[in-house]
């Protein structure tokens, strides 16, 4: 620590003694600065010691001797020291009144002892106390880095909550809680979920300091990564602000948790070339070479039931399962910048992996973004939230907010597949696709395509371009008046041509409905035995109907 009045008091060589403010004595004392200004106030700057013989004083006047001081505290000076046996012989009582009035420490300074042997010890000690603290960071950062490469992040956080006597954590991209140590301080740094967020916000490097939850402890927080936008953030919580020494600490730990979470651009782009090439591989049906591709990278990804995820954040031509070769140009890295919903969805599938321990393969291609995750992993359960996110933005008020500039997300997910179907995975994910496209929906599994109705996709504009085609020329006889064909044909078939039923459910005679369904086979050309006839004349009045 820095150099206290009673350090300098209890200095053998100085014979400093105590003459007022003996309770105030632990003050750090920054400098030792000499003056005879009758006000040097505008040449102080908090912390020092001021050195004086009273040359330039009425050191006798006791309303003189209370104003100065009181202007001497106030600029923060901690301490005054008096040289005796110069101008006056010992400390006159109005000078010792008034620093005892406003509790200011004084020392009276014997004639053998130079002012400049005062500032000689007070520089000492600051440089002692500075050299203390570069070897304390030096040594802090000699643990931190052993601790970061036998234990990872979670060892390099348990070492910096002991150099800093508080505690530290670790929050990945999405602002949740990767690590901390110790393990009580889980609950205090969850709650601090949304000042990472609002950190996030600003370009990196950033930091803030933020008072703990019920004014608990002094947080500092400083984001992590290279990037435009940071990769993770670090929480330090302590009970005062942070020393020379603790200093260091956080900043070698900033530094290699950067290391940590922030792979190099060239790795990333490896990796995204990998992934690409067992993307294809699998594409084309051969999972034996993707696995001797992939090796360890995606762990048990491609041994597991998995599910393919397409995204789309604008309309693209659709690719065929048989022409993937253009994959060889997928963009490298995934990084969210700006409002682009699919480097959001791809953080937020990492960021979910991460937590899990989830393998995953993500390859981003211009505004289609691929992902095989995991059946029933946490990938999946994070983009079915980001999505009904977006979806509950679209429809609430947070729609306004937006501005309607974003790009609009769509995301088809396929049925739970193995390596050797990640063609019919990918087709699966394609038509989910296009269905939420078409409902104006935000995100469509497959399993939904076959457990609802076939009756939505009619409202396809082309569909019910051909239903108003069909119908029209029955619908333009029943507008003269000369009968209900088009009743009549929706009784009928969906009595599946059964007279008396439908005849009953119109309240006609059967020969009336016969006579009607042959009118109906003039009128169109067509003959009702045909099944191909009848289905396409039922579906266009269930496409006509749902108008």
């Amino acid at each position: 620590m820095p150099p206290t009045l009673a350090s300098l008091v209890h200095h053998s060589a100085l014979k400093l003694t105590v003459r007022a403010g003996e309770d105030r004595l632990d003050v750090p004392v920054r400098w030792a600065h000499v003056s005879e200004l009758a006000d040097p106030v505008p040449y102080m700057e908090g912390g020092e010691l001021l050195l004086i013989t009273a040359l330039k004083l009425d050191a006798e006047d006791p309303e003189a001797m209370r104003r100065y001081v009181k202007r001497l505290v106030g600029a923060g000076v901690v301490g005054l020291g008096f040289a005796v046996g110069v101008n006056y012989e010992e400390i006159p009582k109005a000078l010792v009144d008034a620093a005892e009035q406003e509790g200011l420490p004084l020392l009276e300074v014997p004639r053998r002892t130079p002012f400049l042997a005062i500032s000689k010890a007070v520089s000492a000690a600051i440089a002692a106390d500075q050299y203390r603290a570069v070897t304390a960071g030096f040594a802090a950062q000699r643990e931190l880095t052993r601790q970061a490469l036998a234990e990872g992040p979670e060892g390099l956080l348990a070492a910096l909550a002991g150099q800093v006597d508080g505690w530290a954590a670790l929050y990945d991209a999405s602002g949740a809680v990767v690590a901390t140590a110790p393990e009580w301080a889980g609950r205090r740094a969850a709650r601090l979920t949304a000042d990472v967020e609002r950190l996030r916000e600003r370009p990196a490097p950033a930091s803030s300091v933020v008072g703990g939850p019920d004014n608990e402890d002094r947080v500092e927080l400083h984001s992590l990564g290279t990037g435009r936008r940071p990769r993770a953030a670090l929480a330090v919580g302590t009970a005062a602000a942070l020393g020379t020494a603790e200093r260091y600490a956080v900043h070698s730990a900033i530094a290699l948790l950067t290391l940590t979470t922030e792979r190099s651009r060239s790795l990333r782009a490896a990796e995204q070339r990998i992934g690409v090439a067992v993307l294809r591989m699998l594409l084309a049906g051969e999972p034996d070479h993707a696995r001797t591709v992939a090796g360890d990278l995606y762990g048990g990804l491609l041994d597991a039931p998995f599910r393919m995820i397409v995204a789309e954040s604008a309309p693209a031509v659709r690719m065929s399962v048989d022409s993937h070769a253009h994959l060889e140009t997928a963009r490298t890295g995934t990084d969210a910048v700006g409002a682009d919903p699919l480097a959001a969805l791809a953080e937020a599938a990492e960021s979910a992996a991460a937590r899990a321990g989830e393998a995953l393969l993500v390859v981003p291609d211009g505004e289609r973004l691929m992902v095989l995750a995991a059946d029933e992993g946490a990938v999946l359960a994070a983009c079915a939230d980001f999505a009904a996110g977006l979806e509950a933005a679209r429809t609430g008020a947070a729609r306004e907010q937006m501005g309607g500039d974003e790009d609009e997300l769509v995301v088809g997910v396929s049925a739970p597949v193995g390596p050797i179907a990640v063609a019919a995975a990918y087709k699966q994910a394609e038509q989910a696709l296009s269905v939420a496209r078409r409902r104006g929906r935000v995100y469509v599994a497959h399993e939904q395509l076959a457990s609802g109705s076939v009756v939505p996709l009619l409202a396809d504009d082309a569909v019910k371009a051909f239903a108003d085609g069909l119908l029209r020329p029955l619908y333009e006889h029943d507008a003269t008046g000369r009968g209900d064909l088009v009743a009549s044909l929706r009784a009928w078939l969906s009595r599946h041509g059964q007279w008396d039923a439908a005849a009953a459910d119109l309240g006609v005679h059967r020969h009336t409905l016969r006579y009607r369904m042959r009118r109906v086979e003039e009128i169109l050309g067509r003959s009702l035995d045909d099944p191909d006839v009848r289905m396409e004349l039922w579906l266009a009045l269930k496409a006509t109907s749902a108008e």
